[in-house]
């Protein structure tokens, strides 16, 4: 739940560059004209909170059915809080609000960073603005109760974010050591202990296969692994992965993707070796093989996503602290009026104009994650569970967090399952 709401943080940023086409019908309306917050004496329209809103709550939708597949319903309504009560819904609205409220700070701190709207870049915003209106009927914009002018101040104040990010990321000087980062590569056969289907006579045979498998591999370390899985049964297979060489107290370096048990027992390992006895923890047991005591294309690539991590993770912290110390006042009874419910869809369609400028469309592109025609035509159903676990979330956060893990790594989540699913699911990167 919570990375698919940091995801849509970003996707909402593409899709309002992009000047998406909204489609919707409610129940509430809200007030566009009425002021839900003020940031060092500037005040928040809630054309511009709802604007924003409405974006992610349908980016979210989109998203949700793209990557987690079916339909997204009954999801608003649901309890992210059992001590307050606090619905996903509204905790998706408060969390839009401290978005906003951050891009605001981000606008007063833009001229310490040397950071402005150009002319091409202005006229790029208002060509966008009056795209969006043209683009949607007039229902939906009475629905959204957004102005041009408070779409033209949305669509400033994300240009802002945007220049300003990189500013941020390199004065916390950032760098990542590639001894701290070093991958090991590994070749692995993990057979499923655990399962209702499973009788003890069954786990005990399994246990007897894998005994078997490890006895051929560690005749011939260099032998196929594969090969040996599948001779012993066909429904056995061999993965590959990574692992940080070294163990870290630093999570962004942690492999969480094994179990401990594993990586102590590869972490014993010279390159070329088999680990001598099966590896069991509480639901598998793992042949394995070190293959590789550095990997260089797995090392760089942690050194890479690490990185990118504690650079987002100072932008975050930064941009918080920002808002932390701005004077803050939020108007609770106006920000209640915009609910998100499981009756109330917005869908994100393709634009007919192409009225916007240069650095909005770069901006989109660079977002890379604007849905597609098909998964904005799904949309049109009720919103999503995932969309409001975590609120205090700033829009890059979730980049770094899709690249903590390697393609490797993210396969073997996937493999402690019974061997019929471990063959299918067989990533060999």
């Amino acid at each position: 739940m919570k990375d698919l709401l940091k995801r849509t943080t970003i996707a909402a940023l593409a899709g309002v560059l992009a000047a998406g086409m909204f489609t919707g019908c409610g129940e509430k309306k809200v007030d566009g004209t009425k002021t839900v917050a003020t940031v060092d004496g500037t005040d928040v329209p809630m054309g511009v909170l709802s604007l924003f809103a409405r974006e992610q709550q349908a980016q979210t939708i989109a998203m949700y059915q793209q990557f987690m597949g079916g339909s997204a319903s009954n999801i608003w309504s649901g309890v992210a809080d059992e001590d307050t009560g606090e619905t996903y819904g509204e905790s998706a609205v408060k969390s839009a609000l401290k978005q906003v409220e951050i891009l605001y700070v981000m606008k007063e701190k833009a001229a310490d960073y040397n950071v402005e709207i150009t002319e091409d870049e202005q006229k790029g915003i208002e060509d966008a603005a009056a795209a969006f209106m043209k683009d949607n009927d007039e229902d939906t914009i009475k629905e959204l109760s957004v102005t041009e002018d408070q779409v033209k101040t949305l669509l400033e104040l994300e240009t802002y974010q945007k220049k300003m990010q990189d500013p941020i990321k390199k004065e916390g000087n950032i760098e990542v050591s590639e001894d701290d980062a070093q991958q090991s590569a590994f070749t692995y056969v993990n057979i499923s202990l655990s399962g209702d289907d499973l009788t003890d006579d069954d786990i005990a045979k399994r246990k007897e296969q894998a005994q078997e498998i490890l006895d051929k591999v560690k005749e011939d370390p260099t032998a196929d692994m594969k090969e040996i899985a599948k001779g012993v049964d066909d429904s056995y297979t061999a993965l590959n992965g990574t692992f940080t060489t070294k163990e870290s107290d630093d999570e962004d370096f942690q492999s969480t993707a094994y179990p401990d048990e594993v990586l102590t027992a590869l972490r014993t390992l010279k390159e070329g070796e088999v680990y001598d006895s099966l590896v069991e923890t509480d639901t598998a047991a793992y042949i394995l093989r070190l293959d590789s005591e550095k990997d260089e294309d797995a090392t760089a690539s942690k050194v890479k996503s690490v990185t990118t991590t504690k650079e987002n993770k100072y932008y975050s912290e930064t941009t918080e602290k920002w808002l932390d110390d701005a004077k803050v006042t939020e108007d609770e009874k106006v920000l209640k009026t915009l609910t998100f419910s499981d009756n109330h869809t917005f869908t994100i369609k393709a634009t007919t104009s192409d009225a916007a400028g240069d650095s909005t469309e770069e901006t989109a592109e660079e977002a890379e994650v604007t849905p597609t025609e098909e998964a904005a035509d799904e949309t049109e159903v009720t919103p999503t569970e995932e969309a409001a676990e975590e609120t205090e979330v700033t829009p890059t956060e979730e980049a770094a967090e899709e690249t903590e893990v390697t393609p490797t790594e993210e396969a073997a989540e996937e493999t402690e399952v019974t061997p019929t699913e471990e063959a299918a699911d067989d990533t060999e990167e």
